[in-house]
């Protein structure tokens, strides 16, 4: 079974994690989705959990952007159909578990944090799941009690206002291109959107419009993505955590 790692740590923080996991699993598989999450971005940490777990069979995925930590949010794992999901209880965990179907819910007791030998405040990526997801691996639940909820997060809570969106920027990749959270079938009869008085047309293809043209389509992600074409759309737009979409249909 493989163990997939989520944060919003950047570097250094990871790899103590992987030393507590194989220190306690040495025979653990180990996959960084990514520790580039914004800084206490749980929306987004739960958007791109959300869209990757899926492409993993069996997995533990271990998922920690905690600006609660050492506060009163509980840690818990979650058993799903055909996964277990490791993290804080502030929402981050809700949206691939609910999608995959959740089974049970556990509350982690901080005590697993002797496996490691201390107990931070602002550390439990290392001292409470990091142990939770070795000991998951090894069939050993001693630590977990069953509770019965989970704080809930909602993916899709896009807004539509006549002929305006009001969406989330759930991620802006490497290349400025800002996702939403808007699903496709919101806009499948959309053919031009109108933000801060530019006009991306609805296109299939990057190659649709000309070098440096804007453009919306739908993404990898399975929503709307507003793009230029070899430019960066996050440069040009700015957006902070939403953005206000004109629909021309």
């Amino acid at each position: 079974m493989i163990i997939t790692l989520l944060t919003d740590f950047g570097d250094f923080y990871p790899g103590v994690m992987k030393g507590v996991i194989y220190s306690l699993a040495p025979e653990a598989k180990i996959v960084d989705i990514t520790h580039s999450i914004e800084p206490q971005n749980v929306f987004q940490g739960a958007f791109l959990l959300y869209h990757s777990y899926r492409y993993f069979r069996n997995a533990i995925h271990v998922a920690v952007v905690d600006p609660g930590v050492g506060g009163k949010r509980r840690a818990i794992a979650v058993k799903t159909r055909n996964h277990y999901f490791v993290g804080p209880d502030n929402g981050i965990l809700y949206p691939s578990a609910v999608d995959d179907g959740i089974l049970k819910i556990f509350e982690i007791d901080y005590s697993i944090s002797e496996l490691v030998g201390e107990l931070s405040s602002t550390f439990h990526g290392r001292d409470i799941f990091a142990p939770c997801a070795a000991l998951l691996l090894r069939g050993d639940f001693r630590y977990l009690r069953e509770i019965g909820e989970i704080k809930k997060l909602e993916l899709f809570d896009y807004q539509k206002i006549g002929n305006r969106l009001v969406c989330r920027v759930a991620f802006v990749d490497r290349f400025g291109n800002i996702v939403t959270n808007v699903p496709a079938k919101a806009v499948e009869r959309a053919k031009l959107f109108r933000v801060s008085d530019l006009i991306f047309p609805m296109v299939k293809t990057y190659e649709e419009v000309k070098v440096g043209e804007p453009l919306a389509l739908i993404g990898s992600f399975g929503t709307l993505e507003l793009s230029f074409r070899e430019g960066n759309a996050f440069d040009v737009l700015k957006p902070r955590e939403k953005i206000e979409l004109e629909v021309l249909e």
